[in-house]
């Protein structure tokens, strides 16, 4: 992977879709951030997208080149009607790129998109309460803790937290 080119952040495309789950796959293997077991491949990732994409939220990219280095996208925060204005962010960086600035440059373009939309609160949901990165990440971009969820699921033999993170958006 290219250190040297520099990184653009620009919406997901079809032909990203390999290189996303490939990161995706990383975080689901060997970390929390995300409570699935089995990551999904390639096409299912590609679904998702589709249906982000089809609720005009964003789905960004960190590229570097020919290279993805991280994704960060926003989803709805719950289907029931009266949440519609809240979204949840996810962010994921490419296990050789963590700690280089990429989620810093992916969550506030995710942020920005939500508003633009008229969404006005973001909700994370940060796996393990030791994801020191992630919940710096955050708070770094105007998120405030709200509360803990502890021993919320069970992932790699251990009981896990899970963190909620919020901030206003537009008038929020």
């Amino acid at each position: 992977m290219d250190d040297a080119s520099p990184i653009t952040i620009r919406a997901a495309r079809d032909a990203d879709m390999a290189q996303i789950a490939a990161i995706y796959a990383h975080h689901v293997r060997h970390g929390l951030a995300s409570f699935e077991e089995v990551p999904p491949d390639a096409a299912e990732l590609a679904r998702r997208r589709a249906e982000i994409v089809g609720r005009s939220l964003p789905y960004l990219v960190a590229a570097g080149g020919d290279a993805i280095v991280g994704y960060a996208y926003a989803g709805p925060y719950r289907p029931r009607s009266a949440y519609r204005f809240t979204v949840e962010d996810s962010v994921y960086v490419h296990p050789d790129r963590a700690g280089r600035g990429i989620g810093r440059r992916l969550l506030p373009a995710v942020i920005a998109a939500c508003a633009a939309t008229g969404a006005r609160q973001m909700v994370a949901v940060i796996g393990d309460s030791a994801n020191a990165a992630s919940i710096a990440l955050h708070a770094a971009c105007g998120f405030r803790n709200v509360g803990v969820l502890c021993a919320a699921g069970f992932k790699h033999g251990r009981w896990v937290d899970t963190v909620l993170m919020q901030r206003a958006l537009g008038d929020g």
